[in-house]
């Protein structure tokens, strides 16, 4: 077997300081960085395909939350940030349907792409809600892992 290195390594600067949140991007993280280790190893289709429709539930699993979230404390740029991830999920449903339907492997390029897609979200779209969400009372961390990430936790082992 190819040792792969991770395509995205976790470090503080990904951190957006709110755990539970944090958490679900290293989940993200985590999932791109076994599609690329697939790819590098030539794995067949089907475990890209299941690996990348893994990344696409969580992804929407992973929004709901954060748009949960803006809700509760009432964020003012929610519904700019929901669609951003409207646009984003719908980026990778037609990513998954146009691999399937043309039966395309998942190339580097698309890897590139889903990268970019994640890193720049968590920088630049991510970040911006922080400071709102500890202002309003969001506690940054947790004595006791939420009942969504011992649930992820447990489907992922």
């Amino acid at each position: 077997m190819i040792k792969v290195r991770n395509l995205i390594e976790w470090t503080d600067k990904l951190s957006i300081g709110i755990e539970e949140i944090d958490e679900q991007h290293k989940v993200l993280v985590n999932l791109l960085n076994r599609l690329h280790a697939a790819i590098i190893q030539r794995n067949d289709t089907e475990v890209l395909e299941e690996i990348l429709d893994e990344l696409a539930q969580y992804t929407v699993i992973h929004f709901s939350v954060e748009e949960s979230l803006m809700r509760i404390f009432n964020y003012p740029d929610y519904e700019e940030h929901k669609q951003h991830h409207k646009e984003l999920t719908l980026q990778v449903v037609e990513l998954k349907e146009k691999i399937r339907k043309e039966k395309l492997s998942i190339s580097i390029e698309v890897l590139m792409f889903l990268r970019h897609w994640l890193t720049h979200h968590i920088l630049v779209d991510d970040k911006k809600y922080e400071p709102f969400f500890v202002q309003h009372g969001l506690q940054k961390t947790w004595s006791e892992r939420s009942w969504a990430g011992k649930i992820w936790d447990n489907l992922l082992k």
